[in-house]
């Protein structure tokens, strides 16, 4: 019910005409003679008061001297009428006495109106009549809207009743109503085109024609919002133009007061609204920050929006170098090539030092530095053994005597170690390891490639003593161990630039070697070296093997994925052009190798390639449909949930969920007759589809909280109907949806899943587990996996996947997360997004991948891996200690005053760690912070007021 029926139902109870119904036939009695005036006191059944009995003896008289001859009565009426209406108070829940006693005699003044002449009198009888209108909107609706139109049309546009607010919130509340509803109804009707008389005459329904052009709706409405954003209610305001249709109007309407709390609504509108208005409302939001020298925001937003012409822009906006630094940090964390700065990044282009600090900053270049200082701060700083991440004496094994110096355990052994230490560069098994006793050989042939690699992650970020360390294998005689060191080379770029190139120049000769295992860890390296850097100068090196026919689907695809990690979300026209033309031409040929389990990367890469554009890839899309092969329907898939990725589109997660409804190989069938048997093994279709149909929905919903709150119960559903294809990807999907955020329910769910019939599907609710939990040292859940240890203590590849969960939970020693969402989760950080998306596709066949030879691709995480912390630096960007509060993110968006943005809060001393779902707030205002979110790096400027405040306080 909007708020007009219910101001009219509230007039119509309190009508003293209503109460009591005469006689049929009876005619009603004049309310202008005193006999009509004792028999309506009589029928109200209760006593005015004196002071109510004359104003309404009052009102009455104007009204009667509105329909005499005497024109020179009119305006004095009219103006009392006025005076009285917007004087007269009432509490807030009861309608306003003179609106109440002129209500019966409104259709009378209807008739009167249309019997004047034009004039000015004429325009403020119609401002009173828009009034009274409220109290009829049931019975005639938009007549408050249709009686401000005619009062504007007919006096000058200087006329200070012009101002709609003159009659109140109330009245400005309701005319935005019949605003909306009229541009609705406008608009239908311009659709609407009956093709012949007749249809014309069958659709004839009862229409309001209200006067006045859609332009001057919208002018109205442009005064509406004006008065509502001056008195707080902004929300109300941003609505109604949107409704209207002109939502970028408000940036002229905004003022200092009002701009930040518009802004907020605004922003956390977005993933409710369909395109294109999602976008209109960030570019809106955008200007208004421009306009107010809010350029963290305004940054924020342009990254966002994907736009490098809007971030050159808001980047170079700024001439204090502080907030520049401070953009460049921005930036750094977003992962976003540095050239659409249009600013000097070698250290022979600096002019100065303040451009050397630029690129410091810009580079990721003390990351590392930060990073280990802050395990010092938390008192993680020594290295953590296996023994410590499992615990193995609170296992219950039940008797069971398990080998753990097997080559499986040594490889479990190989991912904990490198998870849990990662960015710290001192763990004992690798890099403090004796010469010759590395725990590289205490593994086997493939095996020795995952440890050398392991390197990459234990001296993340730290590119100058990391190569030192890695250098050493790369002239290994095993290329086995060199392979590990090729990839541990592109790992330890990740995130970071250096003006060496390291990864470039030793990883690029390699992509032309003979052997696959140094072309695929050099292929991959690059991937993760330069993911989200839109390098052109490697794409000469992959994309020849994309589009070769003598190259195996391996490399091809392997070579598609890490171009997909390098220009993610760039719309490539080389690169997916190659990737489509590659997939026809095998399509046509009836080439044997897309039906290879690695096709699935090259449809990935292709897809990632639009992450987060909408429908930038409608043509590719198109062009997949003309594929005939089953693989064209993943890659469709792929391309459609990427480019929706955290838009929280309600449309596209239900297409998603139509592709999961298909039982495509039914499992009911008779056993008995091997003839059968045999015979639907022959005709079982390809339904590796509906896996990755499931991780789009998680995909898309995760942006948004109730969108991700609905689709882990639509997996519920899946997970009880669904086929073995489909069951296998739901813990994957509520992983992607709850990324190092271990939510109860949650944990309780994956739990369940662990202990499944299909190992499969327990295999990957335990890794789901693991990703739930990254970098969290969540008790609760390590207590889980180590009774999912004891309870698989028989089962390798299941032992295998508890151990690697274990170290992701402990990832960095609680220090490093792995979601995705960054800036208050506010921006989808792209390569991360694809680091996941890249290891759940790995998990959507781990036997094939993981648990065979090529588990090397648990490093596929490695670009979404980053601290979680926030570090506050002062001036010269070193670290500046403050108090902080840190507590649960709370939404205040469109609460009145200034609510408390965070609950349950606790305070420290910076640096401080942050969990996905935590805010920060300084807890004092001595300093003032450059940016608007306080998570990463935070430059402080001391507060100039602060001093004095001190003074006044003594």
């Amino acid at each position: 019910m909007t708020k007009a029926q219910e101001f009219s139902i509230q007039v119509q109870s309190e009508d003293p005409k209503k109460k009591e119904e005469k006689p049929k036939g009876e005619k009603p009695a004049d309310p202008g003679t005193s006999k009509g005036a004792k028999d309506a006191k009589e029928s109200e059944g209760e006593e005015l008061s004196e002071e109510d009995q004359q104003l309404k003896d009052q009102l009455e008289m104007l009204v009667e001297r509105l329909k005499e001859t005497n024109t020179e009565l009119y305006r004095p009426a009219l103006e009392t009428l006025r005076t009285l209406i917007r004087t007269s108070t009432s509490s807030m829940t009861s309608v306003p006495k003179p609106l109440k006693f002129l209500r019966p005699h409104y259709p009378d003044l209807q008739t009167l109106y249309d019997t004047w002449p034009s004039s000015e009198d004429k325009s403020l009888f119609a401002d009173i009549l828009s009034v009274l209108a409220m109290t009829y909107s049931d019975t005639q609706p938009r007549g408050t809207l249709r009686y401000r139109l005619l009062s504007a049309s007919l006096r000058p546009s200087d006329s200070p009743l012009a101002d709609p607010g003159s009659w109140g919130h109330e009245y400005v509340r309701h005319l935005a109503a019949e605003l909306g509803e009229e541009f609705t109804a406008r608009e239908q009707e311009s659709l609407e085109e009956p093709s012949t008389t007749e249809e014309k005459d069958k659709e004839a329904k009862p229409k309001v024609t209200l006067p006045g052009t859609l332009d001057d709706l919208r002018e109205l409405a442009r005064s509406c919002a004006k008065f509502l954003l001056s008195h707080n209610a902004e929300p109300d305001a941003v609505d109604l133009l949107e409704e209207m249709e002109i939502i970028s109007d408000i940036t002229k309407l905004v003022d200092e007061n009002t701009y930040a709390r518009v802004c907020q609504y605004m922003i956390r509108c977005v993933s409710l609204l369909p395109p294109p208005d999602d976008v209109s409302f960030l570019e809106t939001a955008h200007a208004i920050y421009v306009k107010h020298h809010r350029f963290p925001e305004a940054l924020s937003l342009a990254i966002r929006l994907g736009s490098p012409e809007l971030i050159k822009e808001d980047f170079n906006a700024p001439a204090n170098p502080l907030m520049k630094r401070q953009l460049a940090f921005l930036m750094a964390r977003s992962q976003l090539p540095l050239e659409w700065l249009g600013i000097p990044l070698t250290e022979e282009e600096a002019e100065d030092d303040f451009e050397n600090d630029l690129q410091d900053c810009l580079f990721n270049t003390k990351l590392s530095e930060h990073f280990q200082a802050f395990g010092k701060e938390l008192g993680v700083e020594d290295a953590k053994s296996l023994e410590d991440v499992y615990k193995s004496h609170l296992e219950n094994t039940r008797g069971v005597s398990v080998n753990i110096d097997s080559a499986r355990g040594n490889l479990a052994g190989t991912f904990v170690n490198a998870f849990v230490n990662a960015g710290y560069g001192n763990d004992k098994l690798m890099v403090k390891a004796e010469e010759g006793n590395s725990w590289i050989y205490k593994n086997k042939d493939h095996g020795m490639m995952s440890a050398a690699a392991s390197l990459g992650l234990s001296l993340l970020w730290e590119t100058d003593v990391g190569i030192s360390h890695v250098d050493k294998y790369t002239y290994s005689a095993d290329e086995h161990i060199k392979a590990g060191a090729l990839l541990a080379t592109g790992m330890l770029n990740s995130g970071v630039r250096t003006e060496a190139d390291y990864a470039f120049h030793l990883l690029g000769e390699y992509t032309t070697n003979p052997s696959v295992w140094l072309k695929t860890s050099s292929i991959i390296g690059l991937g993760l070296a330069y993911a989200g850097s839109h390098r052109e100068d490697i794409v000469p090196l992959l994309l020849p093997h994309i589009t070769d026919d003598n190259t195996s689907m391996e490399i091809a695809s392997l070579s598609a994925l890490a171009l997909g990690f390098i220009f993610v979300g760039s719309k490539h026209g080389e690169i997916s052009d190659a990737i489509l033309l590659t997939l026809m031409d095998k399509s046509e040929r009836e080439d044997k190798s897309l039906d290879e389990k690695w096709a699935r990367f090259m449809a990935l890469g292709l897809g990632l390639l639009y992450l987060g554009l909408q429908d930038a890839s409608d043509t590719t899309i198109e062009a997949l449909k003309v594929i005939n092969h089953p693989i064209a329907k993943t890659a469709q898939i792929l391309v459609e949930a990427c480019s929706f990725a955290g838009s929280g589109n309600v449309l596209r997660i239900q297409s998603m969920l139509r592709h999961c409804d298909e039982h495509i190989n039914p499992t009911t069938a008779a056993k008995n007759d091997d003839k059968k048997d045999d015979e639907k093994k022959d005709e079982k279709k390809d339904d590796t589809h509906q896996a990755f149909a499931v991780i789009a929905i998680a995909l898309i919903a995760m942006g948004e909280d109730i969108g991700a709150d609905m689709s882990l119960r639509q997996f519920n559903h899946l997970m009880h109907y669904g086929d073995p294809i489909i069951r296998k990807a739901v813990p994957l999907a509520i992983a992607l949806v709850s990324t190092s955020n271990p939510q109860l329910p949650i944990l309780d769910t994956l739990s369940k899943y662990s202990h499944d019939n299909d190992l499969q599907v327990a295999i990957n609710a335990i890794f789901a587990m693991g990703l739930v939990g990254a970098g969290t040292n969540n008790a609760r859940l390590s207590q889980m996996l180590r009774q999912l240890a004891g309870y698989y203590a028989k089962e390798p590849d299941t032992l295998f996947m508890v151990r690697i969960a274990q170290g992701l939970v402990h990832m960095g020693k609680g220090a490093i997360g792995l979601n995705p969402f960054f800036c208050d989760r506010n921006i989808l950080h792209r390569p991360a997004t694809a680091a996941l998306l890249a290891t759940l596709t790995v998990f959507t066949d781990a036997k094939a991948f993981v648990l065979d030879k090529y588990h090397w691709m648990l490093y596929f995480l490695t670009p979404a891996m980053y601290p979680r912390f926030l570090i506050t630096l002062d001036e010269k960007l070193e670290n500046k200690p403050v108090t902080v509060r840190v507590g649960q993110a709370i939404d205040v968006v469109g609460q009145a005053g200034k609510p408390r943005t965070i609950s349950g809060f606790q305070t420290h001393q910076s640096p401080v760690r942050l969990g996905t779902i935590e805010r920060a707030e300084l807890a004092t205002e001595e300093f003032i912070p450059f940016s608007h979110v306080l998570e990463g790096f935070v430059l402080l400027q001391k507060n100039p007021g602060w001093e004095t405040e001190d003074k006044m306080q003594l």
